[in-house]
């Protein structure tokens, strides 16, 4: 796919919520404690009985359009992946994916307080375009983001029920850093993963 990078401005955030962030779910990773958390921990992907669709923007009841009221975005980055190939032969922007990049904003805890951090908060491409190298343009495109602004790091989080983002974030170069299995109090038996990444 020829892909097109733009950075657009974040009250756009509306058009990036027209792209689907759900998925499939089929598999999980299933974490285990060594020696009560001693020994470390274990990590197997395993089938589920009863698939479903997870959709964040859904089951949260805050998509991207409510982002603008809950945080001071000014600080914020959105990128664009656009199919430059689509684009030529339609004359017109045909939007593949998304990034969403929280960056020194007061209020987000996951920033630890930190200007040199970057999240990725939100990371979603259409799912036909999803396994054609958009996301992975995303991410090398969210990192020279943060980088360009001084920053050195950039963390994300997903959940053990999504397989194909963990195993997507540590192919970029991410390193799980945390896990919480009490984060999400209406969704016990999903475990909050924190991948976090190294900008040079």
């Amino acid at each position: 796919m020829d892909l097109r990078i733009v950075e657009e401005p974040v009250d756009r955030v509306g058009e990036h919520a027209e792209i689907p962030i759900s998925f499939r779910v089929d598999r999980v990773l299933v974490l285990s404690l060594v020696d009560s958390g001693l020994g470390g921990i274990t990590m197997s992907e395993t089938e589920v009985t009863t698939p479903w669709i997870k959709d964040y923007d859904s089951e949260k009841g805050e998509g991207p359009t409510r982002w603008l009221k809950r945080f001071d975005m000014s600080n914020w980055g959105s990128l664009v992946a656009y199919d430059a190939a689509h684009d030529a032969a339609h004359d017109a922007g045909h939007r593949v994916g998304g990034a969403v990049i929280a960056f020194r904003a007061p209020g987000v805890d996951m920033l630890e307080g930190r200007d040199d951090l970057g999240v990725l908060w939100d990371l979603r491409v259409r799912p036909e375009c999803r396994s054609a190298g958009v996301g992975s343009a995303l991410f090398r495109a969210t990192e020279d983001w943060i980088r360009a602004r001084g920053g050195r790091a950039l963390k994300v989080e997903t959940q053990n029920v999504n397989v194909a983002a963990c195993r997507f974030y540590a192919r970029m170069g991410c390193r799980l850093v945390a896990i919480d299995r009490r984060a999400y109090r209406g969704l016990p038996d999903e475990t909050q993963l924190i991948w976090f990444k190294e900008i040079t």
